[in-house]
């Protein structure tokens, strides 16, 4: 892989760890005293921990990845189970988990770094759809068309309408 690659995640890795550090470690937290954001980050929190735990259960079981490897080294396009919903899960995680932490801590600087952080995630989002259609061709490219990027919400929403569709078609 070339630097390009990891540059992005060398400035919002460790920007993403200071936030958790000052919010979870440090205390800095509802500092506007807002508690209905607190208690919205706290709830985007929880979903983050989802995304960001799931897809190292459905990589490992269904990418073909070898035994001892890392479940990011797949060898099949993944498009079941979290990967129907969302394309990038972790990433997703990461965006949810800096957000989390603006809305409970309500504080300038973790805003700021917050900011930074969704932006360069997003970007390497971008990055990595190169990347992976590099790697498997059009079978990515059409997994691009049928699943969102990061929008869980509209993913949910498409599986519930094929979900639907597919009983519909089934009575007739």
């Amino acid at each position: 892989m070339k630097l390009k690659e990891y540059i992005l995640s060398c400035i919002w890795s460790p920007l993403l760890i200071i936030q958790f550090l000052l919010v979870f470690i440090f205390g800095v937290y509802n500092e506007a005293e807002i508690d209905f954001l607190m208690y919205a980050g706290w709830i985007i929190w929880a979903i983050s921990v989802i995304f960001g735990f799931l897809p190292i259960i459905v990589l490992k079981k269904e990418g073909g990845v070898q035994n001892g490897e890392s479940y990011v080294h797949t060898k099949t396009l993944v498009t079941s189970n979290i990967y129907s919903i969302i394309r990038h899960p972790q990433y997703t995680a990461g965006i949810l988990l800096s957000l989390a932490m603006i809305l409970i801590s309500q504080n300038w600087l973790i805003t700021a770094m917050g900011v930074v952080v969704i932006l360069f995630l997003y970007i390497d989002i971008v990055w990595t759809d190169k990347f992976e259609i590099e790697k498997f061709g059009d079978e990515y490219k059409k997994y691009i068309e049928e699943v969102p990027r990061t929008n869980f919400i509209l993913g949910i929403i498409r599986i519930l309408k094929h979900s639907k569709a597919n009983k519909t078609d089934k009575k007739l």
